[in-house]
């Protein structure tokens, strides 16, 4: 079995353990808990007859109070780094923690994540500023935990680019 470790980041509260909670467990909950330092979780899969181990840290919301740890993403293979659509400043900081990780443990594969996509009304970060991000060669998907929206594919293609299938 191949183990690989991936690093979850965003900005304080946009959905970074729900994510992986739905993902894990396959549950939503909106009571709201603090990630102090990292909480590791791990989840088995098997990708073109490949089985993989994913060791999942879920690393403490960046603010102005707390940053993330250089040291935490030592040893990462790739990472999702998490945005909430509907709080642009968290697409700053998720662009700022991109760099972070390019400058910490060089080139990775990385996804975007703009999540909470279930709340249509409450957007600011527009599809405009999406498409940007891509055409800058981000990979970008929107999701939701509470509906459960791309959360498997976010991870499965995350993993699909560590082992080279991609």
């Amino acid at each position: 079995m191949i183990k690989k470790k991936i690093c979850v980041l965003g900005s304080f509260a946009v959905g970074k353990t729900s994510l992986i909670e739905r993902y894990i467990n396959s549950i939503f909950s909106d009571k709201y808990h603090t990630t102090i330092g990292v909480k590791t979780d791990q989840k088995d899969l098997n990708i073109n007859n490949t089985d993989i181990r994913l060791i999942i840290w879920d690393i403490n919301g960046e603010d102005d109070y707390q940053k993330v740890k250089p040291s935490y993403l030592i040893g990462a293979a790739g990472a999702l780094i998490i945005a909430d659509i509907t709080r642009k400043d968290t697409l700053e900081a998720a662009i700022k923690l991109n760099e972070l990780i390019k400058d910490t443990i060089g080139e990775k594969p990385i996804i975007f994540i703009i999540n909470k996509d279930d709340l249509k009304h409450d957007w600011e970060i527009t599809h405009e500023e999406i498409e940007d991000l891509k055409q800058k060669n981000y990979s970008v998907l929107l999701t939701s935990a509470k509906t459960g929206k791309n959360i498997e594919k976010a991870f499965t293609d995350l993993t699909k680019a560590i082992i080279g299938l991609h």
